[in-house]
């Protein structure tokens, strides 16, 4: 008879091998979960593919071979798994798919790659450089090797950071294809960041490791001081030590740009300084943000139960309670995916989507205010929410007159104002081109820009648990609106929005091709009633007038030469030359 389960679990490392326990000296190891499935050699499973591959020796190791129903890693020896191929295989196989499946569960829908399969290519050993990147072009994740200071091999497959991080950007490149097109800083800054984020929340989610890291590098105490626990005193002791050791050589520039982003003091006008407009530096600002804010709450729950008398405390309640904010932090994070606009994402556009998606599954907010601390951190950094229909959200009541009403991202159009007798609601759930009718029919209503190509995306389905145990089910559907022109053109794409057309660059030839992009999210309820449309408007003249700005004076154009392009000749290197620069490897002229 054929044993079944639910999930297999796997050796890791949970930081890298610099990070050791005190006890032992052993290598910072944690055992996680992932769903079960019958594997080929490699690891070779339903969606992650590991093929371990050496373009620098053009040797091809021998696939790693997986017991169903063991973790072979589980008692051996650090020289081994340093040493070993088959662990490096597991390593990556096993934080891939705990990525993974944290996106599933938070957004309620298995998740596609930002390629035509259902595997993604994951390469341990790709090449020998300090690197790791994710490749649309080889629908692969690469990791590299280098020699480090002490001469010994530092392999970026055995950092959780890294491997961490280049699935955060694959995934997302699934979920939001069009976020890697020419846009804005925010949007090339919000890549990076949310990567960054999500692999340091991710660590989180191990209690037991999060207990060694508050002792310092790898002890584990049993009770912890009370003033080791105030807000500051967790920023430099638990973010700023995972950041010292994220890859400690092998990920250098995320090693700085978390420290930096936890370091950094809150600036209101930052974001309108040079200093901020590369995408790295922009998106520590998003990472200081939400990692502040994850502090916040993590204290907000101690509180609840810190004895007033003691001046130590049980350090696995501490970690517990750091887990479970984490936890509740990052699907948060992940959710809000599905509110966000299509296209040229901005951190206000995420902020609002954050907040709206939140309020959809816990109308009141919960006991620790997540929506209040998310709004006041990114508040301090000079963002607030781009909809006036957010505005408010995560405000208390006696502070929201100070709130300012701004445009851009939008609410729905009245929901009985649309047409649906030509439509057959049932299949607005599923078929792209039942919404593509329901488009249609209500374009002017819905204010679509008529004329141009306009395309469904993708019909998703969603059922989301809220704290109180129900669920709410939903169905989100994208289309995008594009059009080509040359820049003389701009002045003379009027609209009621856009009187006086739309602003080219000052020292743009009018001959000049280019490129402009619309689109929205639909956000459908269970009965097939459009709760939300998310639009950018292709007709928006501050909006495309400053992405036009951005990609004239960044030299972001096709290989047809059309600006607002991207040049897909190479698109594998777009993660790999980004992550050399912020690393230090690349002059910012180069990129």
């Amino acid at each position: 008879m054929e044993r079944s389960t639910v999930t297999r679990t796997l050796t890791i490392l949970a930081q890298d091998p610099s990070v050791r326990e005190a006890e032992n000296g052993r290598m910072l190891r944690a055992k996680v979960q992932v769903p079960f499935e019958h594997l080929d050699s490699g690891p070779r499973g339903y969606r992650v593919r590991v093929t371990d591959y050496d373009s620098a020796q053009n040797r091809l190791y021998q696939t790693a071979k997986v017991c169903d129903y063991c973790d072979r890693f589980e008692d051996v020896a650090d020289d081994e798994l340093l040493s070993s191929p088959a662990f490096h295989a597991q390593n990556v196989y096993a934080i891939v798919m705990r990525i993974l499946t944290r996106f599933e569960a938070a957004l309620g829908r298995r998740v596609s790659w930002g390629f035509p399969s259902h595997q993604i290519n994951v390469v341990p050993h790709a090449f020998a450089e300090a690197n790791a990147y994710y490749s649309e072009e080889d629908r692969a994740l690469m990791f590299g090797y280098f020699q480090g200071s002490d001469d010994a091999p530092v392999f970026t497959c055995l950092s959780h950071d890294v491997v961490a991080h280049e699935t955060t950007h694959a995934i997302l490149d699934g979920l939001k294809d069009s976020y890697t097109l020419p846009s804005s800083p925010d949007q090339a800054g919000f890549h990076e960041g949310f990567a960054d984020v999500v692999a340091l929340l991710s660590v989180f989610g191990l209690p037991e490791i999060v207990a060694a890291l508050l002792g310092g590098q790898g002890k584990a105490p049993t009770q912890i001081d009370r003033a080791n626990l105030e807000p500051n005193a967790l920023r430099r002791s638990v973010l700023l030590g995972l950041a010292e050791q994220f890859g400690r050589e092998a990920s250098r520039g995320r090693n700085d740009a978390l420290r930096r982003s936890v370091d950094r003091l809150p600036d209101a006008k930052a974001l309108g300084t040079s200093e901020f407009e590369e995408a790295h530096v922009r998106g520590e600002i998003f990472s200081a943000a939400m990692l502040n804010a994850f502090v916040e709450v993590w204290c907000a729950r101690l509180k609840g139960w810190l004895p007033k008398l003691d001046t130590r405390v049980p350090v696995d309640r501490v970690a517990e309670d750091g887990a479970e904010a984490a936890g509740q932090l990052l699907t948060i994070a992940i959710r809000a995916l599905d509110y966000c606009p299509v296209v040229d994402v901005t951190f206000s556009d995420y902020l609002s989507a954050l907040l709206t998606a939140d309020r959809e599954l816990v109308p009141d907010d919960g006991k620790y205010h997540y929506r209040i601390l998310l709004r006041r951190e990114f508040a301090r950094w000079g963002i607030l929410p781009a909809t006036s229909s957010s505005l408010s959200i995560g405000v208390p009541a006696s502070e929201q007159g100070t709130i300012l009403e701004e445009g851009g991202w939008e609410r729905p159009a009245n929901e009985n104002c649309l047409r649906y007798d030509t439509v057959h609601r049932d299949s607005l759930h599923r078929d792209r081109d039942e919404v593509f009718r329901l488009l249609w029919e209500n374009r002017r209503t819905l204010g679509l820009f008529e004329g141009v190509h306009t395309g469904v995306l993708s019909v998703r389905p969603c059922v989301r648990l809220g704290l109180d145990g129900f669920s709410l089910h939903e169905t989100v559907s994208e289309y995008m609106q594009v059009l080509d022109l040359k820049a003389g053109e701009l002045a003379d794409l009027r609209s009621d929005n856009a009187p006086e057309g739309i602003p080219k660059p000052e020292d743009m030839p009018d001959e000049t091709p280019v490129r402009l992009y619309g689109g929205g999210v639909l956000v459908f309820d269970e009965f097939s009633r459009l709760k939300y449309h998310i639009r950018t408007r292709l007709d928006a003249p501050a909006r495309q007038g400053r992405r036009l700005k951005y990609v004239w004076e960044n030299g972001l154009s096709g290989q047809d030469g059309r600006y607002g392009v991207s040049d897909h000749s190479c698109p594998g290197q777009r993660f790999a030359l980004m992550h050399l620069q912020r690393s230090g490897r690349l002059a910012k002229e180069e990129w």
